[in-house]
């Protein structure tokens, strides 16, 4: 692996008369950050059990990348989005460095 990708976790709580309300939004989203430079992967985790916290998951190149789109594109598009109350009661966000990682092997035959 060339470089070192960064990921951004997002954490969010989520009641859970509001997940619903949470998911719609992701998936009316602009699109925005699958076209920012350096933006990897995006994926939203509902919780199964053991929390009320939904992950919003996106990997980058750099942190320069998730910095240009945080102060750019996301920042833009939450200005005046009028939708509502939030639906999550709460967010902290965690950084991590992609140290290993691993893909499925290609099936011989």
């Amino acid at each position: 692996m060339d470089g070192m990708s960064i990921v951004k976790i997002n954490a969010l709580t989520v009641p859970s008369d509001q997940r619903e309300t949470l998911e719609q939004r992701f998936s009316s989203r602009a699109g925005v950050v699958e076209s920012s430079d350096g933006f990897e992967w995006f994926e939203l985790l509902r919780p199964l059990e053991g929390t009320d916290r939904y992950l919003v998951y996106t990997r980058w190149r750099d942190e320069e990348s998730y910095r240009a789109w945080l102060e750019g594109p996301m920042k833009a598009a939450h200005q005046g989005s009028g939708g509502g109350r939030p639906a999550a009661g709460g967010s902290e966000v965690w950084t991590f460095e992609v140290v290993q990682q691993a893909a499925p092997k290609p099936k011989e035959g």
